[in-house]
């Protein structure tokens, strides 16, 4: 088998986190080279995880100029992601862009563009997808359990989760805040459950309450107000040319005990589904935490009675079995990935499908700027 060879531009949280940890337990995979705008952190990414004779730079362009690579993991800050993935491709390389896949839709509609004018694969890191919840209930979809799906919900709330590192908070290296930031996964896996790709019209709001104020109780450690330039919170409401209609939530700062990141809930004619997370709604504790089980609820109609079947799946474990995966879906989603770069499968996450995404996140920003409907399509 012939050796796939890797290169990663951004070696921070989420390269260290999911890409590289996910691509080594696929085998005939090999990162090669290393580049983050840090020195130090390519150098530790290509310690962990390299060869002796890895690649190490801080320009990606050094990389590309690599042509023993055949792939390109992009995983820098959202107004780079147009840019290098691009190049990539120009480039002849294969890129899975992490999430969101761009700033704007237009940039995100470069990136379509020079895939299809290249060849090159482009795909973008939904690892939620391949979670097991979210593949037993793409499977209810799939066979027409649900029924026609008129409604759902995407759900990406955190009661005090404001990630304090790096550029999150940075608006115009990311765009946003929870909403590019978390509400883009509960959005991708609404559209991917229903199958539906042709919104017509959004409606938002943002709020920049509690960012403007900080708070101790963080989870990730306490921020600084003066430096907070995003939304702490933001809601939308979408609709499709066939008359469904999608309702997001994001947030990392609300005053909420419900938490459900990464979720989605469906309505259909013949039955609905929810998701819940491992720690069950609102609650955390030690032992959720430590063997955490994905919950699916399914709900309709049967023989004139009301029923309720709730289904319960673990996560995937890592290494020896020992803890969970830090990114669950993330070992899934790489190996669903190079099998599509070796020719074996078609892609799973399609580039028209994250361009749509980008598309209604910006549609609901500008909503909410303006206080009008945008229209889409």
């Amino acid at each position: 088998m012939k050796k796939i060879k890797v290169g990663i531009v951004g070696c921070g949280f989420i390269g260290m986190g999911k890409h590289l940890p996910s691509m080594m337990k696929v085998e005939g995979v090999e990162p090669v080279a290393f580049c983050d705008i840090v020195p130090e952190r390519a150098q530790a990414a290509a310690k962990q995880f390299g060869g002796h004779d890895a690649l190490v730079c801080t320009d990606y362009r050094d990389l590309l100029n690599r042509t023993d690579i055949d792939a390109v993991h992009v995983c820098t800050p959202n107004s780079t992601h147009a840019e290098i993935s691009i190049a990539a491709m120009k480039a002849g390389k294969h890129v899975m862009c992490e999430k969101p896949m761009a700033k704007t839709a237009a940039e995100a509609k470069a990136m379509l563009d020079v895939s299809r004018e290249t060849g090159k694969l482009l795909t973008i890191g939904y690892q939620n997808r391949f979670r097991e919840d979210s593949l037993f209930m793409k499977s209810l979809c799939q066979q027409g359990e649900l029924g026609d799906i008129y409604l759902g919900k995407a759900f990406a709330t955190r009661r005090r989760g404001v990630p304090t590192w790096g550029v999150f908070m940075d608006k115009e290296k990311q765009g946003g805040g929870p909403l590019i930031d978390l509400g883009t996964h509960a959005l991708d896996l609404t559209l991917w459950m229903m199958e539906n790709y042709e919104p017509v019209s959004a409606l938002g709001s943002t709020f920049d309450k509690i960012g403007k104020l900080g708070s101790p109780a963080n989870s990730m450690g306490p921020w600084d107000p003066a430096k907070y330039e995003v939304e702490d919170s933001a809601f939308g409401l979408v609709k499709f040319k066939n008359g469904t209609t999608v309702i997001l939530e994001a947030s990392w700062a609300l005053n909420t005990v419900i938490s459900n990141e990464a979720m989605t809930l469906l309505c259909g004619t013949k039955a609905g589904a929810d998701m819940f997370p491992p720690e069950g709604p609102g609650v955390r504790t030690a032992e959720a935490q430590a063997a955490p089980t994905y919950h699916v609820r399914v709900n309709g109609e049967n023989a004139g009675k009301l029923y309720l079947q709730n289904y319960a799946m673990g996560a995937a474990f890592i290494g020896d079995g020992s803890q969970p995966e830090r990114f669950a879906g993330g070992t899934k989603e790489a190996q669903a990935w190079f099998r599509a770069v070796r020719g074996e499968a078609e892609l799973v996450v399609k580039p028209e499908q994250a361009y749509t995404v980008t598309a209604i996140l910006e549609a609901i920003y500008k909503s909410a700027a303006s206080g009008d409907i945008v229209r889409l399509g």
